[in-house]
């Protein structure tokens, strides 16, 4: 039998509306802000550590991420909206299976992604703009990348349905500290052990 979720415990069945926007939509554009801040912060520091054959190289390589964040994004706000509505009905088991669904989903479809962008990767990256100047840098690049694609995707898709869960300052303090190690990090890694751009997707 399904689980009954009492009105007084859902936030969405008895706060204001406005209350509800301010709460749910300030911290998830603060973490699109903050995720934004990524590339910004990582090609800063290539360009002064490594130089602008870096930039290029992972320039390169970033159509993939995005593609990869389309989809994990797709499957994670599928997963919320159906998360919202089952909680909005009671049906908490309901819920709960689509929560495992989506996140099954994500990772099978990441772990697809990352195979074949591994091993297409050189043809890939020439249908994104490699030349030969750059393409044993984005190929260096693009493997580290291709390894920790189904880590980015499938926490991506899980801060979606966390969000939805009610709440997004969890999923936005996840993002911040993530955000905030990059910083800190990324002179580190790059000027200190003179590791270049090989550490940038660890810490994402």
């Amino acid at each position: 039998m399904e689980k009954e979720v009492p009105e007084r415990e859902s936030p969405f069945a008895t706060e204001p509306i406005g209350r509800l926007i301010l709460k749910f939509a300030v911290p998830s554009v603060i973490a699109l802000l903050v995720n934004s801040l990524y590339n910004i912060v990582d090609q800063i520091f290539i360009g002064w550590g490594v130089g602008y054959l870096g930039n290029g190289a992972t320039n390169v390589v970033f159509p993939i991420t995005i593609i990869a964040l389309a989809l994990a994004m797709m499957i994670g706000n599928g997963g919320a909206a159906f998360l919202s509505l089952k909680l909005g009905e009671g049906k908490v088991d309901v819920a709960k299976k689509g929560v495992g669904n989506a996140v099954a989903l994500v990772t099978v479809v990441s772990i697809v992604l990352a195979v074949v962008f591994l091993l297409f990767i050189d043809p890939i990256l020439t249908l994104f703009g490699a030349t030969d100047l750059l393409r044993s840098l984005a190929l260096e690049y693009g493997f580290i990348i291709g390894l920790g694609l189904p880590f980015m995707m499938i926490s991506a898709a899980i801060n979606s349905m966390i969000r939805a869960d009610g709440s997004p300052k969890y999923a936005m303090f996840s993002m911040i500290i993530g955000a905030v190690l990059n910083v800190i990090l990324d002179p580190v890694f790059i000027f200190v052990f003179h590791m270049g751009y090989r550490v940038l997707p660890s810490l994402r």
